[in-house]
């Protein structure tokens, strides 16, 4: 991926879920149209209500409204990408299908080796000549490239995010900090964790603990370690390396010292704006939740580096996959993904989350001025250039590797072991599942 031809994407492009499924064969507008009904189709995501869930039901309102014969049904699935990935397991195992789903970068090996899917192409081309080029036209090619596999086009990148930290400006000062120069290194991170720890009582900082290891491989990877390697088709761990383990263990440490939290999501963000943390690392798209109910000075600064070494942000988010195996359905999910990834929806979504826009948009744009004008916005734009893929496990066992990851997390951050001992132990379970 060519990570300055990212960039121009944002800053010179113009920046720019069950009623409802459908059964295998069963085409479910069987008998309907005589009664005029309207296909219904159902939209699976992980947007929470503190997450986009209100920006989620206003595109669906938005786009019932306007067409009629189409009925959107919104899912929600718990647990981010992992619990939407596991419930489609469930689903698909008995028959039935959504039309449309949210799936996470990190699932894209996994979903393209074990779901029958169509790609969005087959149908344009099959159903809507007229929009046989709408990707070639309105995405760039190494945006595309998030949402496939040996260049097959498995889903139509939809979410792009990167994490930044999020700072109480306020704790700074009441910590004799200066907000105007906040940490660039994860040296200076540790030092005014421990300060904001000694000077107010207050936890220093949080990284953010989804199902989900996107975050820790931003730490890693940036401090020269990696999540996997590809060997042909098949994925292999490699995470099990000293620069790895002394990447984690940084944090490890600072919990042990008090001096950061492990703790779930829901507890730590709340805590942050209740105004008791000083940093918080974790998705842009979390940035209209913070924003607007933060009651302190809340600013932004980059993923902190390790000195010497680059910053190496796997891209967040998720692509649309089109699952639905019914004509009728289909139809329907491409005039509604069509939807979401016009102008219109793009903005809405963006200033709704904080998710970077992935289509080309012209200059001058609603969402060019506020991602421009946006402090937090303009952050995670300026990282652009530092992004690669999410690491994603293939084969039967990648949803049982990234637990293996996930859980492996929590003994580091427990303490229960060092980063070392768990890395090393995690890496040989997972090559075992590879066998």
């Amino acid at each position: 991926m060519k990570k300055k031809n990212f960039l121009n994407l944002i800053l010179l492009s113009g920046l720019l879920i069950g009623a409802g499924c459908s059964k295998d064969g069963e085409v479910v507008t069987k008998g309907t149209e005589i009664a005029n009904k309207p296909v219904e189709i159902e939209y699976w995501h992980v947007a929470s209500e503190s997450f986009g869930g209100a920006a989620i039901k206003e595109l669906i309102a938005n786009f019932n409204t306007n067409n009629p014969d189409i009925k959107v049904i919104e899912k929600f699935n718990p647990d981010m990408y992992k619990g939407l990935t596991q419930n489609l397991q469930v689903a698909i195992a008995s028959k039935k299908y959504p039309a449309i789903v949210q799936m996470g970068y990190s699932y894209l090996n996994y979903a393209e080796s074990n779901f029958e899917y169509t790609t969005p192409q087959e149908i344009v081309d099959k159903y809507f000549p007229e929009d046989t080029k709408y990707f070639e036209e309105n995405f760039l090619k190494n945006v595309l490239e998030l949402g496939q596999v040996n260049g097959k086009q498995v889903g139509i990148p939809y979410s792009i995010s990167n994490p930044i930290m999020y700072i109480n400006a306020d704790l700074f000062k009441e910590a004799g900090l200066d907000p105007n120069n906040l940490p660039e290194t994860w040296t200076e991170v540790v030092e005014a964790a421990k300060i904001i720890k000694d000077k107010t009582g207050n936890a220093g900082f949080f990284m953010q603990e989804y199902a989900d290891n996107w975050a820790q491989q931003a730490l890693i990877e940036g401090n020269g370690g990696q999540i996997l390697k590809y060997e042909g088709a098949k994925t292999i761990p490699t995470f099990a390396t000293p620069e790895s383990a002394e990447a984690y263990q940084l944090i490890a440490d600072m919990v042990k010292d008090k001096t950061a939290v492990h703790a779930t999501n829901e507890e730590a963000f709340q805590t942050f704006l209740n105004g008791k943390i000083g940093m918080v690392v974790t998705t842009i798209g979390k940035r209209e939740n913070f924003q607007s109910t933060a009651k302190f000075d809340l600013r932004g600064a980059k993923f902190p580096i390790f000195e010497g070494k680059e910053r190496k942000l796997p891209a967040g988010g998720n692509m649309l996959m089109i699952m639905s195996k019914s004509p009728e359905e289909q139809k329907a999910a491409w005039k509604f993904m069509k939807y979401l990834l016009s102008a219109e929806a793009t903005e809405k979504w963006t200033k709704g989350t904080g998710y970077l826009p992935p289509t080309i948009q012209q200059k001058g744009t609603g969402i060019e001025k506020f991602i421009s004008e946006n402090q937090l916005m303009s952050v995670a734009a300026s990282q652009m250039e530092d992004m690669g893929k999410w690491a994603s496990f293939s084969g039967s066992n990648g949803l049982q590797a990234e637990q293996i990851l996930i859980d492996t997390r929590d003994i580091i951050l427990s303490n229960e072991k060092t980063a070392a001992e768990a890395l090393e132990e995690a890496q040989k379970k997972i090559m075992d599942l590879m066998k």
